[in-house]
């Protein structure tokens, strides 16, 4: 196992950021197609029992609509999955957008216990989670990748006292301010 773990970082993919640009360059994909699903009317309909039975979302359908919560969804997703592009040269957009982001995953998990047939009969005394659930079961990691990320640039920005545009250079080992 040593041998392997040996071979593994000498490829070199420890000794940089490789992980945070990653985790950000998955995330703006994350919201590019999540967004794009809620273009169309399947997408929409999807998201009803999710939308609906969440406390932290339920009002938006009697605020905007069926495809006016839809499409406020979409916009709202494109526009954090933008600022976290964004982030890769400005890092107070960058905070901005994973401010956004942990908000929309936090949100989406308090939907998992709402959720109607989310929760299959007891299996051994547990309750087994059923399809809705599993697919927002993805969403508590994905609200991991956001606070990470926004840990990483708030780190960054307080150890070089701004939060304008920087080479990322300087930021390839991580900074603790001091």
């Amino acid at each position: 196992m040593s041998h392997l773990i040996a071979r593994l970082f000498k490829l070199g993919l420890f000794s940089e950021d490789y992980d945070y640009h990653l985790i950000r360059k998955a995330m703006v994909v994350v919201f590019f197609f999540f967004g794009y699903q809620k273009l169309f009317e399947y997408g929409a309909r999807v998201l009803v029992p999710f939308i609906s039975n969440g406390p932290l979302t339920s009002w938006l359908y009697p605020a905007f609509g069926f495809r006016g919560a839809s499409f406020s969804l979409e916009v709202a997703e494109w526009a954090f999955g933008i600022l976290l592009l964004l982030g890769f040269w400005n890092k107070a957009l960058d905070v901005l957008g994973e401010l956004d982001s942990c908000a929309t995953f936090a949100a989406t998990v308090t939907i998992i216990p709402f959720i109607p047939g989310g929760w299959a009969e007891s299996a051994g005394g547990f309750p087994a989670m059923a399809g809705p659930v599993a697919c927002l079961m993805k969403d508590g990691a994905l609200l991991a990748a956001s606070f990470y990320l926004l840990k990483q640039d708030v780190i960054r920005v307080a150890a070089y006292g701004k939060a304008f545009p920087f080479s990322t250079r300087r930021c390839r080992n991580r900074i603790t301010p001091g």
